[in-house]
This record gives structure tokens, C-alpha cells and sequence, in this order.
């Protein structure tokens, strides 16, 4: 039996997944978290084979999330699950050491599929998910300005648009406040904006976050 564990800040969402996999025999759902901070004290419990892990979350986030469970657990299999398919997101998830990349628009099949390919240790990123990292590469595709940004400046990043304070930037990850600061004046620089707002309005317009989150 594969235990499974599913990381979403939204009941509905988790809801829903959790009766898709009820069908399949051989997956169970051992437990549920709606941020990766609860994720993190889940796993400890539940010691599941996988996670499916939501990208965009109040708090620490998908990708800093799947960071530290892997630090927890080196064997653990997390699979993105998200309404993001452009780039980084995908990028940054598999590098975090994400096994595998799907969008919640999939079906049943191949979230069961997604599942017992990476119980394997084998790789599985949705077919559209394939191509828009396939397309992002071809000379003279449009660049998203987010590609330039470290893990790193990618999670402060989410977090400055989540409404975040310095302190509260710091404190969950695990930085100095005048780290974190130089992080923020880092993305102003790379990005060509300003200020927090010009910010969020850059993320939202290249689909970063949700603009209703």
C-alpha cells in the first residue's frame, strides 16, 4: 500500500483528491496539511511514500516546503500539484528535489500513474507541463524575468507578495533580517521594479501567484 499525504491550503481541493485515490486500490490518503509549516509536522507522523504538494500556499510555500521534508527524509517522493505550468515553477520544484510536476487540471489515471512512478524513484512531469519547459528553451521564445531568480530569491519572492513582513520572512526562513532585506533589493534589481506593489503586480501578470490569493 502507498501512503499519501496531500498538501493544499484549500479544503475543497484536498476534498476532491482525496476521493479520486480512494478508488485506487493499492493508494491510501494517511493524512492532510494546508500549509507546508503543518506538512512539515504531518510527516513526522504519518511517514508517508508521498506528498502531493501544492505550490502556491500561505506561509513557507510548496517549494520551501519540499526543501525541508527532504532534509527530514531523503526518500520521501513529492509531486508538485499545482495550477502552475510556466516557468520556473517547474524548474525550481525538480531542482528542490521534486520527483514529479503535474497541474490540477489532470485526471484521475494520471495522478495514480504520477503516484507509482516516483514510489519507483523515476521522474514524472505532465505532458503539458513537458512543453512549456520544452518551449521555454527555443531560442526566441518570450523569457519569463522571473527564470533569473535562485531558489532562494524565488521563495522571498512569494513571500514579500504574500503580504510578509522582514521579521516574518526571517523567521521562517530561517535568515537574518538584513538578509532578508538584501534579498528584497536584489529582486528590485533583477526585476526592474521598485517597490513591493510593482512587485506583485510583476508576479501576478507572469502568473507567479494568484491574483484572488
Amino acid at each position: 500500500m502507498i501512503n499519501v499525504v496531500l498538501v493544499d491550503d484549500h479544503q475543497l481541493v484536498r476534498s476532491g483528491i482525496r476521493r479520486l485515490l480512494d478508488d485506487a486500490e493499492d493508494i491510501q490518503v494517511c493524512g492532510e496539511a494546508a500549509s507546508g509549516e503543518e506538512a512539515l509536522k504531518l510527516i513526522k507522523q504519518c511517514q508517508p511514500d508521498v506528498v502531493l504538494m501544492d505550490v502556491n500556499m500561505p506561509g513557507i510555500g510548496g517549494l520551501e516546503a519540499t526543501r525541508k521534508l527532504l532534509r527530514i527524509d531523503e526518500q520521501l517522493k513529492i509531486i508538485a500539484l499545482t495550477v502552475h505550468v510556466d516557468e520556473p515553477y517547474p524548474s525550481r520544484l525538480l531542482e528542490a528535489g521534486a520527483l514529479g510536476y503535474l497541474t490540477k487540471g489532470c485526471d484521475e489515471d494520471e495522478i495514480v500513474s504520477a503516484i507509482k512512478t516516483v514510489v519507483k524513484g523515476e521522474r514524472y512531469i505532465g505532458a503539458d507541463i513537458a512543453r512549456q519547459m520544452a518551449l521555454s528553451g527555443l531560442s526566441g521564445m518570450k523569457k519569463n524575468p522571473f527564470d533569473r531568480l535562485s531558489q532562494r530569491e524565488v521563495q522571498v519572492m512569494m513571500m514579500i507578495t504574500q503580504g510578509h513582513k522582514v521579521q516574518e520572512i526571517s523567521d521562517v526562513l530561517c535568515l537574518s533580517p538584513k538578509t532578508v532585506s538584501t534579498y528584497r533589493y536584489r529582486l528590485y534589481e533583477k526585476l526592474g521594479v521598485e517597490n513591493d506593489v510593482e512587485l506583485t503586480h510583476l508576479a501576478i501578470r507572469h502568473d507567479m501567484i494568484d491574483q484572488l490569493q
